[in-house]
């Protein structure tokens, strides 16, 4: 069964942080290159970004955060699309993350962590070649 149209991308700040320039700066990166983005906003719960990706139907969830709850909020989103079924929506993000925790993100099923530095450019090129991949 392939899927057609452009990648739909859900873009979300999870948590407290209050600072989102950089996750518009992405979700603008991600439209300009030809993907539907849904912008969540400020102030969304894990379970807000799941319930949204799946009603957007979400082929990606770009998480940005700042504020130390990187290692919380990743998985509890990875979690909750487990229990909804819903696993094949890549969760990817960047933010303020510690070198030592990427690898053990992404042991839990984070597909890409992007840190301070990474380009637009990357991050579309990473999304173009990693989601959506033929199985």
């Amino acid at each position: 069964m392939g899927v057609s149209g452009p990648i739909r991308v859900v873009v979300a700040k999870p948590g407290l942080d209050g600072h989102d320039r950089g996750a518009k700066v992405i979700a603008r990166a991600l439209r300009d290159a030809g993907m539907e983005v849904i912008y969540t906003g400020l102030h969304q719960t894990p379970e807000q970004i799941v319930d949204t990706a799946i009603q957007e139907d979400a082929d990606a969830i770009g998480l940005s955060i700042l504020s130390g709850a990187h290692n919380t909020l990743f998985v509890k989103v990875l979690e909750l699309l487990k229990d909804r079924d819903a696993e094949d929506i890549k969760v990817f993000g960047g933010g303020i993350i510690p070198e030592a925790d990427i690898a053990p993100l992404k042991e839990k099923g984070v597909a890409e962590i992007f840190t301070p530095g990474a380009t637009t450019t990357s991050i579309v090129d990473w999304v173009n070649a990693n989601v959506r991949v033929a199985a």
